[in-house]
C-alpha cells in the first residue's frame, strides 16, 4: 500500500510514499523505546536549547513550510505560513517553563519529606488530523518531548509530505535519533500500535469515530488517553454587541482554513432585534470573500482537502435545505477544478437538520435567531459537542451568564475562539477529554509521583 499526496487545489498528485511494513514499524517503536531511556535523563536545559533550535528553524522556513502545507492540504498560503509560525511559540514556550510546570513540588505532612515529582512515561503515540498539520503536531510533540518522553508520529495519510518534513526538522534542531519518529502507516495500524506494551499512551485529534476507537482501545490496555475531537461551537451576538466587530470576527471564525477547524465558528446564534441586519451584513461579507488558487496571497478561501469532504458538505447542505433551510448565499460546489465549495449562509434552519445537529467542516454557516440570553445559551447547549463558543456582548451580567452557563472547554467573550501554548486547550461532552497546551497539557503523559519519607527512629545500645 502506499499514501497519496495529492494537490487539493487541482487534483495533482504530489506523490506517494510506501507504507511502512509491520517489520520497519517494529523497528521503528524499538529505536524510540531505547531511545526513551536516554533522554529521559537529560536536563530541561538540553531539551530547551533543542526546542529552541525548533522554533528558529520553524521561523526561519515558515514560508517554505507553509506552501508545503498548502500544496497538500489547501489552507491559503498565509494562514500556512502563520501556522509554521505559531509552531515556534509552543516550542518556546514549553523551552521557557516545561522545568517549572513539573518541577518537584514539596508538601508539608507528619512525614520527615512529602513531595511530588513529575516523571515521563516513556513512548506517546500521537494520532493527527489533516487540518493543521504542523500546529495539532506541535502542540503535542513540544509538551511530550520537554517532559522526557519521545514521539511516534501517526499523520493523516493525506499530508505525508507535512510528515516526513516535521520530524526531518526536528532532527536538524537536534532532537536524537529515535526520540521523534513519523510512521508511514494507515488507520489499521492504529490498533496494534495502542496495543504494543513499549507504547505507553495515545493522544489523538481527528472525528468522533475515531475518538470513539482509538479510546476504546487505550482503555482496554488500560493507557492512557487524550482526545480532542469535533466541535459545533456557537457563536452567539446579543444586542448590545458591536454589529461590526462581530460580523467581521464571525466570518474569519467560520472561514478559518477554509471553514476545516474543529473550533470554527459553526452556528450563528443572535438575538433576534438585530438578527436581520446581523444576516445582512454577515451574507454580504461572506459573499465578498475571494475565493482561488491557495497558492495566491490574495486568496482567503481555499479548497477543501479532499473530494470526500466536499461531498459529505454538500450532502449536508442539501439535505439542509429539503428539510426546510433557505440559502442565503452560496450552497453549491464551485465549478471549477479541485474541491471548492462557495461560502454559504443558511437560514430558517430547521433544528433537527444536518446543519443544526452535525459539524460543518467547510465555510458554511447556519443562522438561529434568539429571543433572549437564556434562549441563546438552550440554543449554544444543544449539542453533543462542547469545545469552544463565542458570546458577543458588553453587558456584564450577560458575560457571567455566558460564562458561567456555557458548556464548553473555551469561552471566548468579545472575540474568536483560538488555541494558544500559554492556556489550556481541550473540550467536554462528544468533543473529547484531556487537555493540550500550558501547564495541563505537559502533565497529562507523566508519572505524578508521591514520594514520602519517613522518619527514622535512632536506636542506641546501652
Amino acid at each position: 500500500m502506499s499514501l497519496r499526496s495529492v494537490n487539493p487545489a487541482n487534483g495533482e498528485l504530489l506523490g506517494t510514499f510506501e507504507e511502512h511494513t509491520s517489520g520497519e514499524v517494529d523497528a521503528r517503536v524499538a529505536k524510540a523505546h531505547g531511545a526513551w531511556r536516554r533522554w529521559r535523563t537529560t536536563s530541561f536545559a538540553q531539551r530547551a536549547s533543542i526546542m529552541v533550535r525548533a522554533a528558529e528553524l520553524l521561523e526561519t522556513e515558515r514560508r517554505a513550510l507553509g506552501e508545503l502545507m498548502t500544496r497538500e492540504m489547501g489552507k491559503p498560503v498565509r494562514a500556512a505560513t502563520e501556522e509554521a509560525a505559531k509552531c515556534a511559540t509552543a516550542c518556546r514556550y514549553y523551552a521557557e517553563h516545561a522545568g517549572r510546570h513539573l518541577s518537584r513540588r514539596d508538601v508539608r505532612t507528619e512525614d520527615k519529606e512529602s513531595f511530588v515529582l513529575f516523571q515521563p512515561i516513556g513512548i506517546v503515540l500521537a494520532v493527527m488530523p489533516w487540518n493543521f498539520p504542523f500546529w495539532q503536531v506541535f502542540r503535542f510533540a513540544a509538551p511530550a518531548l520537554m517532559a522526557g518522553n519521545v514521539g511516534l508520529l501517526k499523520h493523516a495519510s493525506n499530508v505525508p509530505q507535512c510528515a516526513i518534513a516535521i520530524e526531518d526538522l526536528l532532527g536538524r534542531a537536534g532532537v536524537p535519533e529515535g526520540v521523534f519518529q513519523t510512521l508511514l502507516v494507515g488507520s489499521r495500524a492504529v490498533g496494534d500500535l495502542i496495543a504494543d506494551p513499549r507504547i505507553a499512551a495515545v493522544t489523538l485529534t481527528g472525528s468522533e469515530g475515531a475518538g470513539r476507537d482509538v479510546g476504546s482501545r487505550a482503555g482496554r490496555e488500560i493507557k492512557k488517553s487524550v482526545l480532542e475531537l469535533g466541535g459545533s461551537d456557537a457563536f452567539i451576538v446579543m444586542r448590545s454587541a458591536s454589529l461590526d466587530d462581530a460580523v467581521a470576527t464571525a466570518v474569519r471564525a467560520r472561514t478559518v482554513n477554509n471553514g476545516q477547524s474543529c473550533i470554527a465558528a459553526k452556528r450563528f446564534i443572535v438575538h433576534e432585534s438585530i438578527f436581520d441586519e446581523f444576516a445582512r451584513r454577515f451574507t454580504v461579507a461572506m459573499q465578498s470573500l475571494r475565493v482561488g488558487d491557495p497558492l495566491d496571497e490574495s486568496t482567503e478561501i481555499g479548497p477543501l482537502a479532499t473530494p470526500q469532504i466536499l461531498e459529505d458538505l454538500d450532502d449536508q447542505v442539501r439535505r439542509t435545505v429539503a428539510a426546510g433551510g433557505r440559502i442565503l448565499t452560496g450552497g453549491r460546489r464551485l465549478e471549477r477544478p479541485g474541491n471548492f465549495y462557495a461560502p454559504t449562509v443558511l437560514t430558517d434552519v430547521p433544528d433537527d437538520s444536518p446543519a443544526a445537529r452535525e459539524e460543518l467542516f467547510g465555510p458554511v454557516a447556519p443562522l438561529f435567531r434568539a429571543r433572549d440570553a437564556a434562549h441563546a445559551l438552550t440554543l449554544a447547549n444543544a449539542t453533543t459537542f462542547g469545545l469552544g463558543a463565542a458570546v458577543w456582548t458588553t453587558d456584564a451580567n450577560e458575560i457571567a451568564q455566558f460564562v458561567n452557563e456555557l458548556e464548553a472547554g473555551t469561552v471566548a467573550v468579545n472575540g474568536m475562539v483560538a488555541s494558544d501554548a500559554r492556556l489550556p486547550f481541550g473540550g467536554v461532552k462528544r468533543s473529547g477529554y484531556g487537555r493540550e497546551l500550558s501547564e495541563e497539557g505537559i502533565r497529562e503523559f507523566v508519572n505524578v509521583k508521591t514520594v514520602r519519607v519517613g522518619a527514622v527512629a535512632s536506636s542506641r545500645t546501652e
